[in-house]
């Protein structure tokens, strides 16, 4: 494989999926307790006003992940055989946005997990505080014969199941 780009880094594989929530105690324990997920580490909190400031005077939340001010405690789980999932939660700033984006917002956006049975998934995660929506069985096209069903965990964070 050429690359017409000689400068252009080589992108090997995902390393994780982040997500910010409001508890990363409380969906971390779910995710463990009901997905199976393995914690792998936690750090902090981490608050930017207990790490000294840069040369150029930004606190080092500022300058390493665009949020000034910020305080943050980080998990970092292996949530299946290719995916580690970091859950992060924000103390400070005082006004950040504590809403969930919508599926058809920007910043929207959900986690899709492969499972060898929809229904039956479907039915042990409402069994643990899931909502789930209406399965969708694909009659047609190139996904013919598959189910795939979203369904929300118990802070309204997406998922999509698929078989």
């Amino acid at each position: 494989m050429t690359d017409a780009a000689p400068d252009r880094p080589v992108f090997i594989e995902a390393d994780h999926v982040s997500w910010t929530v409001q508890d990363a105690d409380a969906v971390a324990k779910f995710y463990i307790e009901v997905l199976g997920a393995v914690e792998l580490f936690r750090m902090g909190p981490l608050d930017a006003a207990d790490i000294p400031v840069g040369a150029d005077g930004r606190d080092w939340m500022a300058s390493h992940v665009n949020v000034p001010g910020a305080c943050l405690t980080l998990i970092m789980l292996k949530l299946t055989a290719n995916l580690n999932f970091q859950l992060v939660q924000y103390d400070k700033p005082a006004d950040r946005n504590a809403t969930l984006p919508r599926n058809c917002d920007w910043g929207g956006h959900h986690l899709g997990l492969k499972v060898d049975d929809v229904e039956k998934a479907a039915r042990y995660l409402a069994a643990h505080g899931c909502t789930p929506m209406e399965v969708i069985d694909i009659t047609e096209g190139p996904l013919a014969g598959k189910k795939n069903l979203y369904i929300q965990d118990p802070w309204g964070h997406q998922l999509e199941l698929v078989d």
